[in-house]
């Protein structure tokens, strides 16, 4: 992960060429050759390096903006308290209250299933 210019972090994954060019697109560096040595490992710490202090320049919400919709492997890293409220995280209903505690929700979840949480959870 990456820390950004208000202290939160960003997490990048863009390890296959396709999502690898869009992410240099995105944080501009489509043109930059020594971002071509994606692949050499003796390059990496320098590539991190450089990422790095891209990162660092903007916050995490404006980097969120710059990145929605890019398919560049990005993702914020969210605290505990943020994470229900993301709007990924609301749209898979990845998080559940229960006795008035909100958690992640059980995984897997299997179709013939959807409602075995309450099945699961001390009463409390």
């Amino acid at each position: 992960s990456y820390e950004t210019a208000d202290g939160k972090h960003v997490a990048i994954g863009a390890i296959e060429p396709q999502f690898y060019a869009r992410l240099r697109a995105a944080t501009g560096l489509a043109d930059d050759p020594d971002f071509d040595a994606q692949m050499d490992p003796a390059a990496w710490p320098a590539l991190k390096d450089r990422l790095a202090a891209i990162f660092r320049t903007r916050t995490r919400d404006q980097w969120c903006a710059l990145m929605e919709g890019t398919a560049a492997c990005f993702a914020p890293v969210l605290s505990m308290a943020e994470a229900p409220g993301h709007p990924h995280n609301a749209a898979r209903g990845a998080f559940i209250e229960r006795a008035g505690v909100v958690q992640p929700a059980p995984a897997p979840r299997f179709a013939a299933a959807q409602d075995s949480t309450s099945a699961t959870t001390s009463k409390s």
